[in-house]
């Protein structure tokens, strides 16, 4: 089965009708963070979220950790999916569920090590999905995605066979690697963003080979 393909890091419509273009099932609008790539003003967010047909899917990533407050990013921005890319630190996945009805919950987990594994099967059990990146959420400035890094595929292929939900892969992606990737981890889905960016901007060629990449 031919792996769901997210381009994240979006930052206008013609970037989301570009990447849409090429095949896309998703596109990740990326909110105010504390580091990393591609954030934009929740306004734009809205506006780029209204103008993707169904079904592709439009996911804000949100660095808010209080199940109220990634509420209201939601109500400002109206995407179908909220990626969390950080831990939950206030409230619960059922809140979020009472509060955001219709919504998808994906989360991010950043894979470090065996705990990583750990932490990603058991809050599989509660969400729509789980994206596994590279980041790491100890630093003293997070890093919680966009870090163009590959981390340890291993930990990553044993979060597939364990994990009640799909699973996205991403972290360090592009068309030199994501065949291997895809072998080695099995992945629902695969996702990027610098992968297929040229100075910052959505890259045709790169977009182009890294689909033909992907899809074999």
């Amino acid at each position: 089965m031919k792996p769901r393909i997210k381009i994240c890091c979006i930052a206008s419509i013609e970037e989301a009708k570009m990447a849409i273009g090429f095949g896309a099932d998703a596109v990740g609008l990326v909110g105010r963070m504390p580091s990393g790539p591609g954030p934009i003003e929740d306004e734009l967010i809205a506006k780029i979220a209204r103008a993707v047909p169904p079904p592709v899917a439009t996911f804000l990533l949100t660095s808010e950790t209080a199940a109220s407050e990634i509420a209201l990013h939601h109500h400002r921005v109206q995407t179908n999916t909220i990626q969390i890319v950080d831990a939950l630190a206030e409230g619960t996945y059922h809140d979020l569920r009472r509060l955001l009805p219709n919504v998808k919950i994906v989360q991010v987990i950043h894979v470090i090590n065996e705990k990583s594994v750990d932490e990603a099967v058991q809050i599989s059990e509660h969400v729509d999905a789980l994206l596994l990146d590279s980041g790491n959420p100890n630093l003293k400035v997070k890093e919680l995605g966009g870090t163009g890094r590959t981390h340890d595929w291993r930990f990553s292929k044993k979060i597939v066979e364990q994990s009640k939900a799909p699973v996205f892969l991403a972290g360090g992606l592009n068309a030199s690697n994501v065949r291997e990737a895809i072998e080695a981890v099995q992945p629902y889905g695969i996702d990027l963003c610098s992968g297929v960016r040229t100075n910052g901007d959505l890259d045709e060629r790169k977009l182009e080979a890294f689909f033909r990449a992907a899809w074999g």
